[in-house]
C-alpha cells in the first residue's frame, strides 16, 4: 500500500509522478517528459486536487503494483488526488510476453489513460533522457500539458 504525504502542493500547470515500486522510471521520465514533480512514492495530500500519474515498469511486480495502486484510489482510500493516468515504461527490448499484455489490458483498464515509453537502450548505458526522448513521449508531454493547463 502506498501511503499518503503532504509535499508542497503543485500550482499552475504540473503534475506528480507517482512511481508504484522502485525503479519504475520516475527520474528518467521527469527528464524525458519536463513538468512533472517526484512524488516520493507517495500518495500527494493537499487540500486541493493533486494531479498524478502513476508510473510503472512493465514487468509483473510493476503491474501488479499499479493494481494495488488503482485499488487504493478506486477504493477512495486517497483524497485530494486527480489520477490522470498511467505510464508504463518497458522493462525490457521487444515484444511483451502475452501474460503480461494480458495483466497490462487488465490494469489499464482501471485508469483514465494509459501512456506507453518503449525500451530506449541509451537509457540503460547511462546517457541522458533528454539526449534520446523516444516519439512517444511527445503525446505523453502534450497531454499531461493539456491535462493541468488551469481552466
Amino acid at each position: 500500500m502506498l501511503p499518503v504525504t503532504a509535499p508542497q502542493p503543485v500550482t499552475g500547470p504540473g503534475w506528480w509522478w507517482l512511481g508504484v515500486h522502485g525503479g519504475a522510471g520516475v527520474t528518467t521520465l521527469g527528464q524525458a517528459v519536463p513538468g512533472g514533480r517526484d512524488a516520493g512514492r507517495a500518495w500527494p495530500a493537499a487540500e486541493q486536487p493533486q494531479p498524478v500519474v502513476l508510473v510503472a515498469r512493465s514487468d509483473a511486480g510493476g503491474l501488479q503494483a499499479v493494481q494495488s495502486a488503482a485499488r487504493q484510489w478506486a477504493s477512495q482510500l486517497v483524497t485530494g488526488v486527480e489520477l490522470l493516468g498511467l505510464v508504463v515504461v518497458a522493462d525490457a527490448p521487444g515484444r511483451r510476453p502475452r501474460v503480461l499484455r494480458d495483466l497490462l489490458s487488465l490494469v489499464s483498464g482501471t485508469v483514465p489513460r494509459l501512456w506507453e515509453i518503449p525500451w530506449v537502450e541509451q537509457w540503460r548505458l547511462g546517457e541522458p533522457p533528454s539526449a534520446h526522448v523516444p516519439k512517444e513521449c511527445a503525446p505523453l508531454a502534450r497531454d499531461l500539458t493539456r491535462l493541468t493547463r488551469p481552466a
